[in-house]
């Protein structure tokens, strides 16, 4: 059989071109110590979080701070981040979240929604406080969607979403011949609310979430059984059209069922305040 020499070193150079992709860009999760592709830098994405929150809020202004639920809103995630910090600072990696700085913002409007960018930059829509009912409630979200931010699983899913788009095409070619694309697989990734498709985060990035949110809730002084009526609120829809949180959150017994097996190690850190 004739071997076609130039085809075979194009194989080759994309397997080693790809292999080194994945070890130079891979990242370890905090609590469940899995390791996901990370293909975009951070220094990268916290650049593109700033300018995209900026945007955001001036396209969707933010409620006063005088407002008693924007307040609730900071003060929980002012208790989540220290929370975080704290964690993080335990298993050695506090170095992880020096470039943070963290905002938290509430927007009046019915979207059943909540996002964190990475660097801290979270979005809670008034549409989702009745769900959540009481601060309680708030911190299941709060440390749901700072956990995704932190173990950077919307730079997994953007990573991914290059691969797809691009094949092994570095970042910088990628942004300088179609910006518009990385552009909507920022937003995509992150779950922003801007009328495009959303990725959807795997099941293992939420049980990853759901964990890590509840370590976080616990630690900031939140009852971590809150997450088990939360959930089953949010399961149980209110409308016809599910929850948009829903939309790249499923919800399902067996969710529940994993929160429930899992609140006795969520426990350990309850620091009731």
């Amino acid at each position: 059989m004739r071997v076609n020499m130039p085809y075979l070193k194009r194989i080759i150079t994309a397997c080693v071109l790809l292999s080194g992709m994945f070890f130079y860009g891979c990242h370890k999760n905090a609590v469940t110590g899995r390791v996901g592709l990370n293909l975009v830098p951070e220094a990268h994405l916290m650049q593109m979080s700033s300018q995209e929150y900026g945007k955001f809020l001036a396209e969707h202004p933010p409620m006063h701070e005088s407002d008693s639920r924007v307040q609730m809103v900071r003060g929980c995630g002012e208790r989540i981040k220290k929370a975080v910090e704290q964690y993080y600072k335990q298993k050695g990696l506090a170095q992880e979240l020096s470039n943070y700085k963290w905002e938290f913002n509430v927007v009046d409007e019915a979207t059943i929604n909540a996002w964190c960018m990475p660097g801290g930059k979270v979005v809670f829509y008034t549409g989702i406080l009745p769900v959540t009912q009481d601060e309680n409630g708030l911190a299941v979200v709060m440390g749901h969607e700072v956990a995704h931010a932190v173990a950077r699983h919307g730079n997994q899913r953007m990573s991914q979403g290059l691969l797809v788009q691009f094949g092994g095409a570095m970042l910088s070619v990628a942004l300088s011949q179609k910006p518009a694309i990385v552009h909507d697989l920022f937003l995509q990734s992150y779950g922003i609310s801007t009328g495009i498709t959303v990725l959807k985060y795997s099941r293992k990035h939420e049980s990853e979430a759901d964990k890590m949110g509840l370590i976080f809730a616990a630690m900031a002084g939140y009852d971590p059984e809150a997450a088990i009526a939360f959930w089953e609120r949010m399961a149980a829809g209110g409308g016809q059209k599910p929850p948009e949180l829903l939309s790249t959150h499923p919800s399902d017994e067996r969710r529940i069922a994993d929160l429930k097996k899992f609140m006795p190690e969520a426990k350990k850190y309850y620091k009731p305040q």
